[in-house]
């Protein structure tokens, strides 16, 4: 599977984004898909996922409530809605594929075999 992510940019603190993840391959309704954000010096971090059904939804402490992962399954396109944004939250953001289908949501990046070539978010303070 591919996976194209797009939409960040460079917004102001308090601005929002809307993130896209198209992936090419079949079955994209049989797994769970997160997305993670990487900054520089630092290590590729959990920010959320939806699981295959559908219905389960996780998100880091760090997002929740300002961000809402959704997805299209008919468009194979996994979404992030950034509301609020901080200067924190800058970063790479990259969506991903769980390794193993049917599984629920879960955080750690080594459960996902996919990330997309990422797209920049930058929040100006």
């Amino acid at each position: 599977v591919q996976l194209q992510a797009s939409g960040g940019g460079l917004v102001q603190a308090g601005d929002s984004l809307k993130l896209s993840c198209v992936a090419s391959g079949p079955n994209f309704s049989r797994y769970t898909w997160g997305w993670f954000r990487q900054s520089p010096g630092k290590e590729r971090e959990f920010v959320a996922a939806i699981s295959w059904t559908g219905n389960g939804r996780d998100y880091a402490e760090s997002v929740k409530g300002r961000f809402t992962i959704s997805r299209d399954t008919p468009e194979n396109t996994v979404y992030l809605q950034m509301n609020d944004l901080k200067p924190e939250d800058t970063a790479v953001y990259y969506c991903a594929r769980r390794r193993t289908s049917l599984q629920p949501t879960a955080r750690g990046s080594s459960l996902y075999s996919t990330f997309g070539q990422g797209t920049q978010v930058t929040v100006s303070s």
